[in-house]
């Protein structure tokens, strides 16, 4: 009788304070890659390491990150408990992730300045933050299945995540902001103690939501209750003969692409090819994040259908396109239009990401014990990928300085524009063309009768 009752509660809609709660749980993790994506090599290349050497730093963290996604995934779906993994995850994340921006450690233990051994360092810590980071989002991410059934209701889950990680990100550029204008950078000691207090200000904010998310959020019983056991487990095999795990993997790292790429270029964009403010690196970014907030907060009052997921999503696609080609094409005595481009990239992004995201739970349906294989299968494929793309984008970034010895025309064709503008775009057309052959369950296209949220 008792799980009858957890089944009937678990498909009926969650209540907003729930939703809150849960959304609070992803702040650390968001607020601190967004500083990952969008400063890491900004401030790597500016302490001296060459393009090329900040390029390994940032695929070192990938990939450790990839793989600990898979390890944990296979591990919850074992074991479950979720919020002790959560928990661990967060610890591993505020305890590393300031010596990720606090100096190189083996070069002041061997008393050594060569950089194979800043690489080595910066290397080692970004790591031991990505695997904290997987088993953070893994599990998060998963939860969301195994809180409710209700379809329409994980879709509201993942708007009110997507919109704390608005809020994270503005955290971010507020917090970036005022260390910017308040402190000056002169050296490379000056340059490091900036981003040491930007991530300290950042994990302080973070923890604080973490505490909301694990006292306000209760252990998921839908999983045991759907299947009896945490041990009757879904083969990986399971997933691989279903045509839609490989679309869905397939549109989730192109819209990661999308969103990750451009982010770890914008700063170098306004900043090097528009040659704008410094203040423009937070300024730009906050422009975007508002207008993705704005998006996930209205998203929250939608009734989804498979119909829906798709139709947004390639509206949001398309959007990014005509963006991707204004970021290539956008002359520097222009740049006051990046403003205008930033509201624009804000909605497309919004419509990608939490459409992006759905469409995990719609796979997984009520395959509860194989969810978190799925999360971290597919976050392992967008680890690597974003990890090798900007390593191959970073590869080619000239060292050389803009000067106006190379400025032939108004409009600089560098790395930085096709890694913001076409890079982008590109993966936005193949996403959105994926995302049209698509054939969802058929019960993911009935609409929704009840209100999204009590």
């Amino acid at each position: 009788m008792a799980g009858m009752e957890d089944d009937e509660s678990h498909a009926q809609p969650p209540g907003r304070l729930s939703v809150f709660y849960y959304g609070a749980g992803h702040m650390l993790n968001d607020i601190t890659a967004a500083c990952w994506f969008t400063y890491l090599l900004l401030f790597l290349t500016d302490i001296g390491l060459s393009h090329r050497d900040a390029a390994v730093v940032m695929l070192s963290g990938q990939v450790a990150d990839g793989l600990a996604t898979v390890f944990s995934g296979e591990l919850i779906d074992r074991f479950g408990h979720f919020k002790i993994w959560h928990a661990s995850g967060s610890i591993l994340v505020a305890v590393s992730f300031s010596s990720v921006f606090g100096g190189c450690l083996p070069c002041k233990i061997f008393s050594s300045d060569s950089s194979a051994l800043e690489t080595i360092g910066y290397s080692i810590f970004a790591a031991i933050f990505n695997v904290g980071w997987a088993a953070t989002q893994v599990s998060h991410m998963s939860m969301i299945n195994c809180i409710t059934l209700h379809s329409t209701s994980r879709v509201v889950l993942a708007s009110c995540r997507n919109a704390f990680t608005m809020v994270a990100n503005l955290s971010l550029y507020a917090v970036a902001i005022v260390v910017f204008t308040v402190t000056k950078a002169s050296t490379p000691m000056d340059i490091e103690n900036q981003y040491r207090w930007i991530a300290y200000l950042s994990i302080f904010i973070g923890c604080c939501f973490v505490l909301i998310f694990l006292l306000g959020t209760k252990e998921p019983r839908l999983k045991f209750s759907a299947h009896g056991s945490c041990n009757a487990r879904i083969s990986w095999t399971y997933w691989f003969k279903k045509v839609l795990y490989y679309q869905v993997a397939l549109v989730y790292v192109l819209t990661r692409l999308v969103v990750n790429v451009s982010q770890a270029y914008l700063a170098f964009f306004v900043i090097n090819d528009l040659r704008m403010a410094q203040s423009a690196k937070a300024l730009v970014p906050a422009i975007i994040y508002i207008c993705s907030f704005i998006i996930s907060i209205i998203f929250q009052e939608i009734a989804w259908t498979s119909r829906r997921l798709k139709a947004y999503y390639s509206a949001g696609a398309i959007i990014w396109m005509f963006c991707g080609a204004g970021i290539f094409l956008l002359p520097y005595n222009l740049s006051g239009l990046m403003y205008i481009i930033a509201i624009f990239i804000g909605i497309a992004n919004a419509l990608m990401m939490v459409t992006g995201v759905s469409m995990q739970s719609v796979l997984v349906g009520e395959d509860l014990n194989g969810c978190a294989f799925v999360c971290g299968s597919l976050s392992f494929l967008d680890k690597i990928s974003c990890g090798i793309a900007l390593y191959i984008l970073q590869s080619y970034q000239s060292s050389a300085p803009r000067t106006e010895g190379n400025l032939s025309s108004d409009v600089f064709i560098s790395i930085t524009r096709f890694g913001f503008g076409l890079v982008p775009a590109f993966c936005s057309l193949l996403g959105a063309a994926t995302t049209y052959t698509m054939e969802f369950p058929a019960y993911a296209s009935k609409p929704l009768v009840e209100p999204l949220l009590e």
